[in-house]
């Protein structure tokens, strides 16, 4: 799998490999480009794609499982509260990534979601525009500002992280590494904040749709609501169930304090 490490190790090739030509023939620097140009495109991909496990490792399915797990970033918000009586309704667990800034606005839907058995995990405390290109210290303090503030309401320290946007560095890792969160990526994306039309965004799932996938939502408009209800309606039709992430990968999703 390319990584970071291995990427950097075929730049360090391409450079060797020219200076070894140029050392017997005239060789123009213009041929030293192919190698950076390569290692440029590939970091910049692997850094926007988590799935692509460029920088860290992080779980995004579990093929052994005969279950999915649905997630939903960015919340609490007014539509969190649709989405858990959905949820309800239906009989299906789910996991929620969110922004400390938000479970400051709106602790009782947090204290919602575990009472339903619902799980939890980080998502920074205010999913900044610049998370991409903020320093060590400042991605820390991001991770660990949310984690202080879902403590706050739910008394658990919580161990799964979200990347915003999926970005991943060199700063998310370190961070990552101080924090000892457990990286959380997905395997279906269904760009409900991007796709306008619904029936696009059901496709794009169901298209992908298998047991042991971890299914990327959001809990922030009416739209992602009301693809919510298609799809549970059409998990009930596979039997097809949803579980927390914690569930999907028998791990522990939190730290007692």
């Amino acid at each position: 799998m390319l990584t970071h490490r291995s990427n950097t190790a075929f730049l360090l090739s391409g450079i060797l490999l020219w200076l070894g030509i140029r050392f017997f023939y005239p060789v123009s620097a213009f041929f030293l480009l192919i190698p950076v140009l390569v290692w440029l495109a590939l970091a910049v991909t692997g850094s926007f794609s988590v799935r692509w496990n460029y920088h860290l490792q992080a779980r995004h399915e579990n093929p052994a499982s005969e279950h999915i797990a649905l997630t939903f970033d960015d919340g609490p918000t007014p539509y969190t509260a649709e989405v858990l009586d959905l949820l309800k309704e239906h009989g299906q667990k789910a996991t929620f990534f969110l922004i400390g800034r938000q479970v400051e606005k709106y602790p009782e839907l947090v204290k919602r979601m575990l009472t339903e058995g619902h799980t939890v995990g980080n998502h920074t405390y205010s999913h900044a525009r610049n998370t991409g290109f903020m320093n060590v210290r400042q991605m820390e303090e991001e991770i660990r500002a949310a984690d202080r503030a879902i403590r706050a309401v739910i008394s658990r320290k919580v161990k799964f992280y979200r990347p915003p946007y999926g970005v991943t560095n060199p700063s998310v890792k370190k961070a990552v590494q101080y924090t000892g969160h457990t990286v959380m990526g997905w395997s279906i994306r269904s760009l409900d904040t991007v796709i306008r039309q619904e029936e696009k965004i059901l496709d794009r799932i169901f298209r992908r749709l298998k047991p042991g996938r971890v299914i990327l939502l959001h809990d922030t408009s009416e739209r992602s609501v009301n693809v919510l209800r298609e799809l549970l309606d059409k998990l009930g039709e596979k039997a097809l169930r949803s579980v927390s992430l914690d569930e999907l990968f028998t791990i522990e999703a939190y730290e007692e304090i």
